[in-house]
């Protein structure tokens, strides 16, 4: 069956390979992009990806390439799985190409995602174009080889907001064919913030970095996560509800997501995780030198640090993981990362954060257009 919208996946590691080869699957044209050639040379020779898991199948892709102009031409949605910390990059590379009408969908935006890349674009063309992000990957995946993926569990339900807010539900009815989880939220700053990546990923890390080091073998999340880890995540998770809760917006904890996700139960985090099917199997990274410090650190955690301090909360179990990240890596996150002045948000109540949120500017800019 062919399906009507066609998709560029931007990125082939686990999440776009994964993606790709899903909606090819299913029936849609999809073009993939990725900047290291040798990743996708094998799918240059042969384009199909196969799929294992959840879903099984293969996917015919329509172009596989390095050139973004030629991957994101004439396409309806533009799928940005790569690590936040390109997000800026890829912006600044699509937006000479990029046509009145068409949709970015960062899968996941991290936290502030899509402000940082709206603001990227909007700074270098006046199309029409619509900025969304998902606040997590629709799945738990893993890359097998550069021509195929295993996919062990899709998400039940994943929110999503666009820039500007009132496209929202648009962009939703146009994916929602391929992906029925998502579901409309509030505005980029409810998905930036409940960014549940932010605790599952760096501190498990950083807080079984010895055995990350040496290359052990084990489960990342049912095996590097026990109690006093799960407690100490837990208490990162109550500074980022707090933060959202001030900012007036929806919020769920970790705890409760993966319930709502993966139908996990536990009385606390650490049992909810060992009972969540969609964990089984993930190994530990080997070595880290891996995203889950050098983007969720900068990109997830610092732009909640950051807007905290903003509005006079105190954040002192996240701050002790970037800290730690830190002092072992040698980088400054606070320069490198996305802090509230970066994201445009340094300075502005709560109400001008959604005002900015949810038009990609304030009221009190807007008349400054004006005026001018």
């Amino acid at each position: 069956m062919k399906r009507d919208s066609s998709y560029a996946i931007i990125g082939a590691g686990n999440g776009g390979i994964a993606i790709a080869g899903y909606l090819a699957m299913i029936g849609y044209n999809v073009n993939l992009y990725n900047r290291t050639l040798d990743k996708i040379l094998p799918l240059m020779r042969k384009p199909i990806i196969e799929i294992t898991g959840e879903v099984e199948g293969k996917g015919k892709l329509n172009i596989v390439t390095g050139d973004i102009e030629k991957a994101i031409k004439n396409v309806d949605i533009i799928m940005i799985t790569v690590p936040s910390m390109a997000h800026y990059n890829i912006a600044i590379m699509m937006a000479p190409y990029l046509e009145d009408g068409q949709i970015i969908v960062l899968n996941p935006g991290r936290t502030g995602g899509a402000l940082e890349v709206y603001a990227a674009i909007k700074k270098l063309t006046s199309k029409n174009i619509i900025v969304s992000e998902a606040q997590t990957l629709i799945y738990a995946c893993r890359k097998t080889s550069e021509t195929s993926a295993h996919i062990f569990k899709s998400k039940k339900e994943v929110k999503l907001a666009a820039i500007p807010t009132i496209r929202t539900n648009y962009v939703i009815n146009m994916i929602n064919d391929a992906y029925p989880q998502f579901k409309a939220a509030r505005n980029v700053i409810e998905t930036s913030i409940n960014n549940y990546g932010a605790i599952f990923h760096p501190g498990p890390t950083i807080l079984n970095c010895g055995h990350i080091e040496r290359g052990a073998t084990f489960d990342y999340y049912t095996e590097g996560i026990t109690p006093s880890i799960g407690n100490f995540l837990e208490k990162m998770d109550v500074e980022r509800m707090k933060l959202g809760l001030l900012l007036n917006i929806d919020m769920q904890s970790a705890k409760d997501w993966l319930e709502e996700t993966y139908g996990a139960k536990g009385s606390n985090l650490y049992e909810a995780v060992q009972n969540n099917p969609g964990y089984k199997g993930l190994r530990a990274p080997k070595g880290l030198n891996i995203r889950y410090i050098y983007e969720d650190v900068p990109y997830s955690l610092i732009p909640m640090s950051s807007l905290a301090k903003e509005l006079n909360i105190e954040t002192p179990a996240i701050d002790s993981i970037i800290r730690l990240a830190e002092l072992i890596t040698g980088i400054d996150f606070f320069k490198e990362g996305r802090t509230a002045e970066k994201l445009g948000l340094k300075g502005l109540t709560v109400k001008e954060i959604h005002e900015y949120a949810e038009k990609g500017k304030t009221l009190e800019q807007d008349d400054e257009e004006v005026a001018s």
